[in-house]
């Protein structure tokens, strides 16, 4: 990784939160835009897991798609109209430069712990930025709006340590572990993977149905709403697509199942042991609930096609 300081120059003080929320949304923007094309790079990678590392960034560039839309909403509760960019400072420092996500998707030895890695730098400065916003604001509101944000950046640098240690550990098993397909990528990768079947799934139930896909497969979802966008950039399988897409669902639920349960087995700690079997206990409730989703329509579509 790059020796450079986090944040070659101090942010900009913001004084007004309009100019707060442009520099929120313009970051989350960025950042969306970096990771797609950096999944797009990926795609075209003649690396061994190009394909891998392309979902990861596609996954994070989705997440930050909800951030934006997130922001954005804040901006409008906050302020009466949605973020505009003619409140940007003149300095902007961008957290997620294109260049790095850019290195990292063109390496030949690209892998998705490399992403994930990345994904954490990339939080962690965001965290530093905006705390030192909050530092220099001069204005109340500004400062606890930034404090907000360091803190939601805290937390999401927590959740991707946890996708880079599953990532590691997954590259790092011993070649006569190794299985074809799915079993090759890592626990926080299927998650990522599970997630957009969960979500094409869902867009081929009726709508009752389909929440109740995504309250079991995606929990805070529908609640939240802010990852409207995610659906938006997930395709609606075909009809002869749909069995494929659920039996792919639910495979993945059962080997993540089976991983955290082994994770259980594996832990050195009393509190890694409780970690892994909290998370296995989510999985298995949720492999339950997919199949019981999948038995419903299942039924409901047999008198249909006879």
């Amino acid at each position: 990784m790059r020796k450079e300081p986090m944040l070659a120059t101090a942010p900009a003080p913001i004084a007004s939160l309009p100019a707060f929320y442009a520099v929120a949304f313009h970051q989350a923007e960025h950042a969306v835009r970096h990771y797609g094309a950096a999944a797009r790079v990926a795609h075209d990678s003649d690396a061994t897991d190009s394909e891998a590392t392309a979902s990861v960034f596609e996954s994070l560039a989705a997440r930050e798609a909800a951030r934006a839309e997130a922001i954005a909403a804040a901006c409008v509760a906050a302020c009466g109209a949605p973020p505009d960019l003619k409140n940007l400072p003149a300095t902007f420092a961008d957290v997620v430069p294109a260049q790095e996500a850019d290195d990292v998707a063109r390496s030949s030895l690209a892998t998705p712990y490399a992403a994930w890695a990345l994904a954490v730098l990339h939080r962690r400065r965001a965290f530093i930025y905006w705390t030192y916003v909050a530092a220099l604001a001069g204005n109340a509101t500004v400062s606890a709006a930034a404090e907000r944000l360091a803190r939601e950046a805290l937390a999401d640098g927590n959740e991707l340590r946890r996708s880079r240690r599953l990532a590691w550990q997954s590259e790092h098993q011993p070649a006569a572990e190794d299985r074809a397909g799915d079993r090759d990528a890592s626990a926080a990768l299927l998650e990522s993977l599970l997630r957009r079947d969960v979500i094409a799934w869902s867009q081929t139930l009726p709508p009752a149905e389909g929440r109740r896909l995504l309250d079991v497969g995606v929990p805070g979802f529908v609640q939240h709403g802010a990852t409207a966008s995610e659906s938006e950039n997930i395709e609606t399988p075909r009809p002869n697509e749909i069995e494929r897409v659920k039996q792919r669902a639910l495979r993945r639920a059962e080997q993540l199942s089976n991983a955290y349960l082994d994770e259980a087995d594996r832990a050195k700690d009393q509190s890694s042991l409780e970690f892994a079997q909290e998370l296995a206990t989510q999985s298995i409730a949720r492999l339950a609930g997919l199949r019981a989703v999948a038995s419903s329509s299942g039924k409901q579509a047999r008198p249909a096609s006879s």
